[in-house]
């Protein structure tokens, strides 16, 4: 049986300054609350002195928007705060509640790690208040974070890199943010660090030196449990999958993404080439096998990690390619929102059934329609003249694997929102994406016989 993939843009929204990271709120009665935070380097203008113009002023901005994804010609986001903040380097909710509200924490350019509480004043709209900070040292930017509750540790623990190449970990009390120990980790960027959802006291991290290092927090920090140089670039991202034990994906700007067995760090399970650094991987938040890419210079992808994760020594195949962004894809999440599994088809967006990765012969025209960011596309060619969307397409390179593993679980239909952010044209969209099995087509009736 085959399967059709289909992405559909539903909104666009201008963040003015440089966007990096988006994260839906993975709690059940928060889960239509998403985040963003951008990233700005501000240039000193001439009468500053030359002291003041070498150093770097970073500004940021975080914004807060509420979600009605059901369908309809009112565009599903709205905007309902925004907070002045120092640059924003990466965001994470706590997958668990804390003290009954969802907490957010923030990786700055100021060198320190902020958490801030939802809250839902009498009228009804949700709002961030900042709750808790800690500062990771003089001279340095907070690079990434991630939390111990991946699947719903009691014992609440950040753990940030820096640009110093140094981690640290931190404990959440109930009015404190301690840091627990810090260690210089990699020689240069500490661009990535997480945890092991499985085994918490277990620390991934991936820096510019190329190298990606385990650390056992029982052990002490003075040396890892191991070290990969198996990425040939710098490692910016690892995320530890919250339903299969021992199965970690890490990305790096040598533009692979690699499966692992954390039982086997000398060798990955797979190796995909996805065309662009990979900042951010994120697994599905309920389908174990679905993996989604930030891939800098070549857009977003969802790769179907089946046959990966079970031994088969193969690259992942691309389900699904998002590529209306116009410039570095950093920032990517999956919402926990409920979708209606229907979508009818537009004479703009037929359903793609090519798994390879999407290419371009026109350029994207965006078609702003309102105040508030909906937009049409549509591709052109150098004399403006509308090129139809399957001439788009490559040939299909391989079958469409199906996303559900069960063989005796009937065919369904899986639809998904998300939300992605790219960087010099400082632009955050959410769009769907929808799979589901071919109609079988019906035999024609056999011409009555005269």
């Amino acid at each position: 049986m085959g399967w059709q993939s289909r992405t559909r843009t539903l909104q666009v929204f201008d963040t003015e300054l440089s966007a990096d990271t988006v994260e839906w709120c993975p709690l059940p009665q928060w889960s239509h609350v998403l985040a963003c935070g951008t990233y700005q380097l501000q240039k000193g203008d001439d009468k500053q002195t030359a002291e003041e113009s070498t150093a770097p002023n970073r500004i940021g901005r975080l914004y807060l928007f509420h979600c009605n994804p059901q369908p309809s010609f009112i565009p599903p986001l709205t905007e309902t705060q925004r907070i002045d903040t120092p640059a924003i380097l990466d965001l994470k909710w706590c997958h668990v509640p804390i003290s009954e509200r969802p907490l957010l924490g923030m990786a700055t350019a100021s060198g320190e790690i902020q958490l801030y509480k939802l809250m839902e004043p009498q009228q009804g709209t949700c709002g961030l208040e900042c709750e808790l900070r800690a500062e990771l040292g003089p001279d340095r930017l907070a690079l990434s974070l991630d939390w111990s509750t991946g699947r719903g540790e009691s014992d609440v623990r950040v753990v940030s890199s820096d640009s110093t190449g140094s981690l640290t970990v931190l404990s959440l009390g109930e009015a404190s943010l301690t840091a627990l120990c810090q260690w210089k980790a990699h020689d240069f960027e500490a661009w990535i660090s997480a945890f092991s959802y499985w085994d918490t006291q277990i620390v991934y991290s991936g820096g510019d030196d190329c190298k990606l290092k385990g650390w056992d927090l029982r052990m002490g920090s003075s040396s890892p449990t191991f070290t990969s140089k198996r990425h040939t670039m710098g490692v910016c991202s690892i995320h530890s999958n919250p339903h299969r034990e021992h199965i970690l994906a890490t990305g790096s700007y040598d533009e692979n993404v690699l499966l692992w067995d954390e039982r086997n760090m000398k060798q990955p399970l797979s190796e995909t080439a996805v065309g662009g650094g990979v900042w951010r991987l994120k697994w599905h938040p309920s389908q174990e096998h679905l993996l989604l890419a930030a891939c800098m210079h070549n857009d977003f992808h969802i790769l179907h990690c089946q046959k990966a994760m079970e031994g088969q020594d193969a690259p992942c195949p691309v389900l699904a390619s998002y590529i209306l962004h116009n410039s570095l894809a950093y920032g990517a999440d999956w919402s926990r929102l409920p979708l209606s599994n229907s979508m009818p088809p537009s004479p703009q967006e037929p359903p793609q059934t090519s798994i390879g990765l999407t290419q371009s012969t026109g350029h994207l025209r965006i078609q702003y329609e309102s105040p508030t960011a909906s937009f049409d596309t549509s591709l052109e060619d150098d004399s403006g003249q509308y090129i139809p969307d399957h001439t788009c397409l490559l040939p299909e390179k391989s079958p469409v694997p199906d996303p559900f593993t069960s063989p005796d679980r009937d065919a369904q239909s899986l639809s998904c929102l998300m939300a992605t952010c790219s960087f010099y044209d400082h632009m955050m969209h959410v769009w769907r994406w929808d799979w589901s099995p071919e109609k079988e087509k019906m035999p024609s009736e056999p011409a009555p016989s005269s």
